[in-house]
């Protein structure tokens, strides 16, 4: 019958029926079944070889902590409130590792930036049906360069005045620290707080300004320090204007405008 034979190439042959083709179509598909499983393992060693990376990398980044980066560590941890041990861990683990070396060279980076806020984290605990990832917001402290993640959390950052090297004996002297609280994106209301609670009243008992012998009674750093008390009162304008704190009272213009008849009115309106 032709359940029997079936035509290939011109010839005949029996025993090909539709199961026949059945368990040979499902025998095809095995070796790709196979090949899935071994892509499979092949991924999964490969994660674990890159872990192990990451961890050779942490360590050897653990290895070069030295007074300097204790002091950054500390002062992070200080001023963000977490332990000086989760300072270090997120330091040695993140990708921009190498510019707080840049910022102790000499003639280096100038400043060295640090956000700590909720972040989208993968968790591999939370796998999907289509074995996909779920993404979580976590706390995280990173570096940063600040042109490329918005700040929506907490910003801490280290200045340098001068061109020197930053060594253990220098790094208190040559590095100031500070921190903006700019939690849900507040940066002016960060900015403000940081001036008015903070620089300003420390401007404003210092003792020495160098080669100004007068200090606070010379007129020209009584001129800054009222520059910077405008600015400030300029920053709490702006940020209670977008806050929509003040709000203009609607008139209605109608009965001043409608007895106007000539320029002479206008002008006594005016």
């Amino acid at each position: 019958t032709e359940s029997k034979y079936r035509r290939r190439g011109g010839d005949l042959k029996p025993g090909s029926t539709e199961l026949g083709s059945a368990v040979t179509g499902s025998t095809a598909v095995l070796p790709a079944s196979t090949t899935g499983k071994k892509s499979v393992v092949l991924s999964s060693e490969a994660r674990k070889e890159l872990a192990k990376q990451a961890k050779v990398t942490k360590e050897e980044r653990r290895a070069q902590i030295d007074e300097r980066y204790k002091y950054l560590i500390s002062r992070l941890a200080d001023g963000i409130g977490l332990s000086e041990q989760q300072v270090e861990e997120a330091i040695i683990a993140d990708d921009k590792f190498q510019l707080i070396e840049q910022f102790f060279a000499p003639s280096g980076l100038k400043k060295l930036l640090f956000f700590y806020q909720d972040v989208l984290q993968k968790s591999n605990a939370l796998l999907r049906s289509d074995g996909s990832t779920n993404s979580l917001l976590q706390k995280k402290l990173f570096i940063t360069m600040g042109s490329t993640e918005n700040i929506t959390g907490t910003c801490a950052f280290f200045l340098k005045t001068s061109e020197k090297v930053v060594t253990a004996s220098n790094v208190s002297q040559e590095v100031n620290f500070g921190v903006f609280d700019c939690t849900h994106g507040n940066i002016l209301q960060g900015l403000e707080f940081f001036l008015s609670q903070v620089m300003v009243p420390a401007l404003k008992s210092q003792q020495n300004w160098g080669a100004v012998k007068e200090g606070l009674k010379n007129s020209q750093i009584q001129g800054f320090l009222y520059s910077v008390d405008k600015f400030v009162g300029t920053l709490s304008s702006s940020r209670q204007n977008i806050e929509d704190k003040i709000q203009l009272r609607k008139v209605d213009i109608d009965i001043y405008i409608s007895n106007l008849q000539n320029p002479s009115d206008y002008i006594t309106a005016g």
